[in-house]
């Protein structure tokens, strides 16, 4: 692990994601976002297990597409020390997402 800088990701769903492809990262010389697309929650699993490990990710933020049972699982394989959040609007920001989520993956 690089320096002392607050170490964060954000993990994402799409339908065609690669979590080998489709992740960057986003640094700062106190701060390091990194960003993964996963296809679903076997991928999510493995790609924030992947990110403790090896980037010291101390924080998670979950789209609002991961289930109350996902979120449980992540939290149990990252462990005790590594926040895990979900990023949930409110009701008409969800409609709003969800419209355009429908519409572009059906």
């Amino acid at each position: 692990m690089r320096g002392l800088a607050f170490v964060t990701a954000f993990v994402a769903h799409a339908p065609d994601a690669d979590p080998e492809e489709h992740r960057c990262l986003i640094e700062t010389p106190k701060y390091r976002l990194h960003v993964a697309v996963v296809r679903d929650q076997a991928q999510a699993v493995e790609a924030c297990r992947r990110l403790v490990k090896e980037e010291g990710v101390q924080s998670f933020v979950l789209c609002p597409g991961f289930t109350h049972g996902d979120v449980a699982e992540i939290a149990e394989v990252v462990g005790e020390g590594v926040g895990v959040n979900v990023a949930r609007g409110d009701a008409p920001s969800n409609r709003v997402a969800m419209q355009v989520i429908a519409r572009e993956w059906s």
